[in-house]
């Protein structure tokens, strides 16, 4: 309303942050990093379009220390630095302030929520109403009549009641909650298990902090009571440094504030210069397309935008599933293509013609613009007769209409690689290396966002992550199934054979749903604590692991086919030594056969029938018979052993042999487990047995290039470390500190020993238990384990526990975040979520419990090492080394290395992987190196 008197104040530190972990790295031409300042230049350029009052201006930081240090030292005391990626663009954000014409605020020893409250008081009591640009929630304390504010990401006022619902009380009590609850985030202390519920409940009841602290003797639950009590100064002082000083100095008058304009010719320099061209033509600056964009191009862009192409709904479920667009022509594709790239936001998802990325064909190209907004691409269909000698060639009379292959993915490629589109897709990795392919265009896709791995982050072991358990989750909606457009069995056919209408109906559909599940999931990443490792370490491992896919590892087939026709022999040598030992000949590979020759015939006892009434003779049963001196039980897992080593590696391997390089690929699966580690597939390479002969005569057939090594740079008792640090145990943490034998050490302690005096038994029971601790084993495992009874068992584990308090509080006090909360955090904060962990079952319930003991030692081990992944590659670039990560198992990294530069490249690695992570104990990597896999481990 003109003379309506409108304060807009943008938390401009708040922009920095979140736009630079919502975007993957960008560089500008000149190498300078720019991701964060293109995500706030979108965000500041789309708010701006829409919210400018008769005032403005950006609130900055001036420095990390404030007043608040002055009283509490610790106050944020545990932030690290800024990356180092985000330093420069510091400035560069102020230059993006300055030439969108916004006055820029700060005072040095204040927050710019400070600020912010400032300057929302002065404004208020001018007669005008103020609009804070901002979704942090120590901000909304500020929010009464005349204040709201608005989140820039979830595109929403947020008001009294949004605050109400938030917080559970009114704006005006915010800081009475925060001093209660605290926040760890800014290490503000808070009371130890009060929680937001529990903090407006006792708020809500007695009115105030200092209220509360007066009536604790009222409260009727004797730890929140205690709790109350013993902290009761800690919460007086969270409440100090939550509460803003809105009377902190004012470095610009009310009257500078006044709206100015952008300068458009500045403006549009500042965005050339940064290679911001979509920013520039969303603000209709100029030629989207640069000097060098063709006439056609520009004529799209043009149109797209005097289309208006569509912007996400507040509520990405609201717009409709279809029709969508078959592209078929070149304006058609320019169309498309402007309006993605207007967008800057664009849904992708490749169709193939098999599920082997490195092997497949492209067959056609999904783009969303918008939720509903979709098309498909149509590249390389045949009619349905087709052969599968037509699908190769794809002749005219063969192929529906569509556009040409080669013309089409090269007015692809500019959109694919453009540094200002963020490209949206589900399993990201699997479309970069189809897309990477030379027969698929050879494109090099990015930046990129990946839902599957955004819910990841957040969800891990709470459910799946597929793209279709998503839509059913989040969106109420089911996808079109693959099995309703290509038929099953015998009648299925490719999805170059598809009908164009229903591989668009299909296809598009599924840009769109993953299009609309990153406007729901993305913004929830901060929310649930996950915005740093999916932007820091999940992200980053899509790239990584789409190159060492794509480099496979080489492999001797001579020397493969030694070991299989070894492996062949020996199981006939074994195979007659059982018919021999059970008094008849039967097929070994028969469980049913072998169940009636153990417990049948033989008599034996133990044996447990199944459903069909066949005895059970998996391994457990097996190996039970076998620690009973069965030596058919022995001999039968000797031969599965031998077996399984020759179908799923010697025979397996053969067959995924790439013959043009005499290299296999495995696929590492990135979102399958629970804990964050990650899986490999096709093959399996990280479950070759490492301390059996067998294992490292397959891992032999492993074999570097003419002129390189192998090296595998290995974390040394990752998991005990993490145990020494979790559980902040002195004596663990003094033996890895000086380098002490860890097994040796733990003997000595709970056995009571002189160091001298450990001998090889009292450290094999040591070692035994101090990896069964971290999987929750019983004494009933470790009496197994051991070859013990029961009651000697027990009284190990007593010894341990009673050596190492510390480490029966951390697992006691793990079940107990499992029961009360569903999830454990790893030591960096990625939520594990531990399903039965509430069962009714006492069997299920124990194997969850054991879960929660288990998730963060195995989760972390999981976060370390994915973290050097993400920096070894390009260290490794920096220092201009040859070298290449080819695999990850477990806690080994198998590199490929040109013989001249083994020891720089050896010191790198381990200088990498020691210091990707800071505990209470240190991080050691043993590294070895040599021709074969066998040889370097």
């Amino acid at each position: 309303m003109p003379g309506v008197r409108h304060l807009v104040l943008v938390d401009i530190s708040g922009y920095i942050f979140r736009a630079f972990h919502a975007l993957p790295p960008m560089t500008r031409p000149d190498g300078t990093p720019v991701n964060a300042v293109f995500g706030f230049t979108q965000m500041l350029s789309s708010f701006l379009a829409e919210h400018r009052g008769s005032h403005l201006a950006g609130v900055f930081d001036a420095s990390r220390t404030t007043f608040r240090n002055e009283f509490y030292p610790a106050y944020k005391a545990h932030r690290p630095d800024p990356p180092e990626e985000l330093v420069p663009q510091f400035a560069l954000i102020r230059e993006a302030t300055e030439a969108f014409g916004v006055a820029q605020v700060e005072a040095p020893g204040f927050e710019a929520d400070d600020l912010i409250a400032t300057y929302a008081r002065a404004f208020v009591e001018s007669g005008g109403e103020v609009t804070i640009v901002s979704s942090d929630k120590d901000l909304m304390q500020l929010v009464r009549p005349g204040v709201q504010m608005y989140d820039p990401i979830k595109r929403r006022a947020i008001r009294e009641a949004e605050v109400a619902e938030k917080f559970g009380v009114p704006p005006n009590k915010v800081i009475e909650v925060q001093a209660l609850i605290g926040d760890a985030v800014d290490n503000v202390p808070g009371v130890p298990k009060i929680g937001p519920k529990t903090a407006a409940e006792l708020i809500l009841a007695y009115g105030d902090l200092e209220a509360v602290l007066a009536n604790t003797a009222q409260i009727k639950q004797p730890m929140r009571r205690q709790n109350l009590e013993q902290y009761a100064e800690q919460a007086r002082i969270s409440k100090r440094l939550v509460t803003l000083d809105d009377q902190a100095p004012m470095s610009l008058t009310i009257d500078e504030l006044a709206v100015r304009p952008p300068e458009p010719a500045a403006l549009e320099k500042f965005l050339r210069d940064q290679g911001f061209r979509s920013v520039v033509a969303r603000m209709g600056l100029g030629d989207a397309a640069g000097d060098s964009g063709s006439r056609a191009r520009n004529s799209a862009v043009s149109a797209a935008q005097a289309a208006a192409a569509p912007v996400a709904p507040a509520d990405p479920t609201a717009a409709p599933f279809g029709a969508y667009e078959t592209v078929t022509t070149p304006e058609a594709l320019a169309a498309w293509i402007a309006e993605a790239t207007a967008a800057g936001v664009v849904g992708l998802d490749t169709e193939t013609d098999s599920l082997d990325a490195l092997n497949a064909r492209l067959v056609g190209v999904c783009l969303a613009t918008a939720p509903g907004r979709a098309c498909y691409i149509p590249l390389r269909h045949v009619s349905a007769g087709a052969s599968q000698g037509d699908m190769l060639e794809v002749p005219a009379e063969a192929a529906p209409p569509q556009l040409p292959f080669e013309a089409t993915m090269a007015a692809l490629r500019p959109l694919l690689e453009d540094p200002a589109v963020l490209k949206v897709l589900q399993h990201a990795k699997y479309d970069l290396e189809v897309l990477a392919q030379p027969g698929n265009g050879g494109i090099a896709v990015g930046p990129v966002d990946d839902t599957m791995l955004i819910s990841y982050a957040m969800e891990a072991g709470k459910h799946g992550h597929g793209m279709d358990e998503l839509s059913r989750l989040h969106l109420g909606h089911t996808p079109v199934p693959y099995d309703q457009v290509t038929g099953t069995g015998r009648a299925r056919i490719s999805f170059a054979q598809v009908p164009l209408d229903k591989a668009t109906a299909y296809a598009a559909e599924d840009a769109d749903v993953t299009l609309r599940l990153w406007h729901i999931l993305r913004p929830q990443l901060r929310e649930a604590g996950a915005l740093a490792l999916y932007e820091q370490v999940e992200r980053r491992m899509v790239g990584v692991l789409r190159d060492m896919e794509i480099a496979g590892i080489k492999v001797d087939g001579v020397e493969l086919a030694r070991i299989g026709e070894d492996f062949v022999s020996r199981m006939a040598v074994l195979e007659t030594e059982i018919h021999r030992l059970a008094g008849r000949v039967f097929a070994v590979g028969s469980p049913k056969q072998l169940g009636e020759i153990l417990f049948d015939e033989m008599q034996l006892s133990g044996g447990r029938k199944g459903k069909s009434g066949a005895w059970g003779t998996d391994a457990a049963v097996l190996e039970e018979l076998a620690a009973r001196d069965v030596p058919l039980a022995r001999a039968v897992l000797d031969w599965r052993q031998l077996s399984k080593l020759k179908s799923t590696y010697v025979d397996g391997l053969t067959a995924q042999l790439d013959p043009r390089t005499n290299r296999v690929h495995t696929d590492f699966s990135m979102a399958n487990t629970s804990t964050g580690r990650l899986a490999s597939t096709e093959p399996n390479l990280q479950n070759i047995p490492v301390r059996t002969e067998e294992g490292q005569r397959i891992r032999r057939a492993f074999v570097a290039e003419p002129g390189h090594v192998l090296m595998s740079a290995d974390y040394s008792q990752i998991e005990l470390r993490l145990l020494a640090h979790l559980a902040d145990v002195p004596a663990l943490r003094e033996a890895f500190e000086t380098g002490q034998d860890i097994h040796s050490r733990t003997a000595a302690d709970i056995f009571r020993l002189a160091p001298e005096a450990v001998d090889k038994e009292a450290r094999r029971r040591a070692k035994t238990i101090n990896f069964g601790i971290i999987y929750g084993m019983s004494a009933f495992g470790l009496a197994g384990r051991l070859g013990i009874g029961a009651g000697e068992a027990k009284g190990i584990i007593d010894a341990y526990f009673g050596q190492y308090p510390g480490i029966r509080a951390a697992m006691e006090r793990l079940k107990e975040e499992a029961r009360l909360q569903g999830y454990v955090f790893t030591s960096f904060g990625r939520r594990l979520w531990i399903q039965d962990i509430g069962a009714k079952d006492p069997v299920r319930r124990a194997g969850a419990e054991r879960a929660a003991i288990n998730a963060p030692f195995q989760g972390g081990a999981a976060e370390i090492i994915k973290r050097a992944m993400v920096r070894v590659p390009k260290a490794l670039r920096d220092a201009g080394l040859g070298a290449r990560m080819l695999l990850q198992v477990h806690d080994e990294l198998v590199l490929e290395v040109p013989e001249a530069e083994v020891a720089e490249t050896a010191a790198l690695v381990r200088q990498v992987m020691e210091g990707v992570a800071t505990l209470r104990v240190p991080l050691a990597v043993e590294v070895g190196t040599g021709r074969s896999w066998a040889e370097a481990h």
